[in-house]
């Protein structure tokens, strides 16, 4: 499948556990001063504490999309220490973060709590970011296909078929994510990229776009692209820093002008 010619490259990243306050204002004043090309679809996942300081200081007509790196099912109650999406969408939060390998391994989260998430976001009117990887075990047993499969189609069960072109897919391989993760090539991930595109194919269409993260990076950036599966990047640390973040904006701008056939989608 080939990327339709109304598809913007996504290209965003999570700040994950980090960033003060005074440190995304610096972020944000740096990021401004670059003009994103139509063609490119900036987005940023701050901590919960900068979300709506980040959307007070993003200009009112920037293109910068907010997220939220992961919101609770329940439109509110009793739940401590808990943000709901109406919440996060109170605070800017454009997209959502759901199913982070992290919040499976470390927080319990499971396929079903992701599924009402899912769902929970698109009721809210939100952009769903369903991410889904294997770990390296897995990989080298040769499961990841149909690891990831189920995943998608799980994320996906709570939702009506034609809800499915509003979600995101980001596939974050486990063993290429982090700190000391391996970089992924093009060639090692490009059948899971085409299995997840074809999943969520339906007769109403297809997932709003499928993106590719772990250790991405400027080096590899414009090598995971050519994989016409990929319909952009989600990135960590690579793009903690503005001037980093906005050189690899710079080099998937310079694809669009190159003539990708990727020029706009209109974003609600």
């Amino acid at each position: 499948m080939t990327l339709p010619e109304t598809r913007r490259l996504w290209i965003g990243t999570s700040w994950k556990m980090n960033k003060t306050l005074a440190e995304a204002d610096s972020f944000v004043d740096e990021l401004v001063t670059f003009p994103v090309p139509s063609g490119i679809q900036p987005f940023v996942l701050p901590a919960y504490t900068a979300l709506a300081r980040v959307h007070d200081r993003l200009p009112i007509d920037s293109p910068v999309l907010l997220g939220a790196q992961n919101a609770h099912w329940a439109a509110e109650g009793s739940w401590t220490g808990e943000i709901s999406m109406r919440m996060a969408k109170d605070a800017g939060a454009t997209l959502i973060e759901i199913g982070h390998s992290d919040r499976r391994e470390h927080f319990g989260e499971t396929d079903q709590t992701i599924a009402w998430k899912v769902a929970a976001a698109i009721a809210h009117d939100l952009i769903p970011l369903i991410c889904v990887g294997e770990p390296s075990t897995v990989r080298d047993a040769g499961g990841a296909e149909d690891l990831v499969r189920a995943q998608v189609q799980h994320a996906l069960s709570e939702l009506a078929p034609s809800d499915t072109g509003q979600v995101i897919i980001a596939y974050e391989p486990v063993w290429a994510i982090g700190e000391h993760g391996t970089p992924a090539t093009v060639d090692q991930v490009a059948g899971v990229m085409a299995l997840i595109n074809e999943v969520v194919t339906t007769v109403d269409g297809s997932a709003r776009a499928i993106l590719y993260g772990g250790s991405v990076t400027a080096r590899n950036a414009t090598e995971l692209l050519s994989d016409p599966n990929i319909h952009g990047l989600f990135i960590g640390r690579a793009a903690w820093e503005a001037s980093s973040f906005i050189n690899i904006l710079k080099l998937c701008s310079v694809l669009d002008e190159a003539g990708t056939g990727r020029p706009t989608l209109e974003v609600p």
